[in-house]
């Protein structure tokens, strides 16, 4: 029976020491695990960054943008929400998935301010 599943891996540690992988499709699902930014500015910047890293994953499997369903921050405490959702509408404004935002105790990486999920469907 030929699976349907395909999942995207890349070279980072953590996806090797936790066994996950960036994003998996299965049928016309795609879900996008937490990505935090490559950069360390602003949350304003790194919910920017992280959000482009994360619809990377979804254009690799055949998607874009106006796929996206559902989108999740996780924000540092005492992080300006307001930036984090200016850089949402940024870049979803258009597309208005679901989402949900919360404030969380912390992140692995260091500086790291906020963090992102997102699901698409094709």
């Amino acid at each position: 029976m030929k699976s349907d599943r395909e999942a995207l891996r890349t070279r980072g540690g953590a996806e090797e020491l936790a066994g996950y992988s960036r994003a998996v499709r299965t049928g016309r699902w795609i879900s996008v695990s937490g990505t935090a930014p490559e950069s360390r500015g602003g949350v304003h910047e790194q919910t920017l960054d992280a959000f482009r890293i994360a619809l990377a994953a979804v254009e690799h499997f055949g998607g874009s943008v106006a796929n996206v369903a559902r989108t999740r921050i996780f924000l540092a405490a005492g992080c300006d929400w307001r930036g984090a959702a200016e850089a949402h509408r940024e870049l979803f404004g258009e597309v208005t998935p679901a989402n949900t935002t919360l404030f969380v105790a912390g992140f692995i990486p260091e500086g790291v301010l906020v963090e992102v999920e997102l699901d698409a469907v094709l």
